[in-house]
């Protein structure tokens, strides 16, 4: 795992998207899963930055989506369905029949057999050569909340009170947020071949340092979810110095 510390969020997004253009201008087809949230929103900027200015195509770019809440339309302005097509695609040229978000509309004794047909869709394109993913303050990696294990696949969770309080902002209280999601598994994001995470702001500080380094979390992983990562091979981890604020080690200035 290589750990990397810049000053702040939008040097963290030059780092990530210097990467995955690379990744795309390099390869014949760059299968990619993207998360969402606050945090990856600088780095979807610079990509279409990058695609009106450097003339970076995402024609040959298949997508996967780590995650969407169950029971909001794709419409709705908090679905993931609507961010992901608002901070990227609709200002690229990506295919449509490359875009694939997670469905969070359908009826519930559906998602056995469609968590089963995103897995199959992801390993038909290839596999996941990025998975660029963002960290929660339970320890979530996608909605994989605490009590995940590296064995899980893409499925329908019952989402922390954390997290619930995290997003009641946006969502006109607690009340109103979804409490279900459908979400990749932690096994299908570590089937990846580079891991990137990354990490802004102080209110992920905290979060941060467990999943680095706690040992005590390393021994339960289970407890904060992110601690998987560390199982892989080829793992870039991107901090601000905010998020980084807390750590005693030392890594790598960007």
């Amino acid at each position: 795992m290589h750990v990397f510390i810049a000053d702040g969020p939008s040097e963290v997004a030059s780092f990530v998207a210097q990467i995955i253009g690379k990744t795309i201008f390099d390869k014949t087809l760059a299968v990619l899963c993207l998360p969402t949230g606050s945090t990856p929103i600088p780095t979807y900027k610079e990509l279409v930055r990058m695609h009106k200015e450097e003339k970076l195509s995402f024609a040959n770019v298949v997508t996967f989506n780590l995650d969407e809440y169950i029971g909001l339309d794709k419409d709705h302005k908090e679905s993931y369905n609507y961010f992901m097509n608002h901070h990227l695609y609709q200002h690229v040229d990506a295919k449509p029949e490359n875009v694939h978000i997670p469905d969070g509309t359908l009826p519930n004794d559906k998602y056995e057999e469609y968590c089963s047909n995103y897995e199959k869709q992801i390993v038909e394109a290839g596999g996941l050569q990025i998975a660029l993913v963002g960290i929660g303050r339970t320890g979530h990696i996608g909605f994989n909340e605490p009590g995940s294990t590296d064995k899980d696949r893409m499925r329908v969770v019952h989402l922390h009170d954390v997290t619930i309080k995290d997003a009641a902002g946006s969502f006109g209280g607690f009340e109103g947020v979804p409490k279900t999601a459908v979400t990749m598994g932690l096994g299908t994001v570590l089937d990846a071949k580079h891991i990137i995470l990354i990490a802004t702001g102080k209110n992920k500080a905290e979060i941060v340092k467990k999943f680095l380094e706690d040992e005590e979390a390393r021994k339960s992983p289970t407890d904060c979810p992110a601690v998987y990562l560390h199982e892989h091979e080829h793992v870039t981890v991107f901090l601000d110095k905010d998020a980084a604020s807390l750590l005693e080690k030392e890594y790598t200035k960007k």
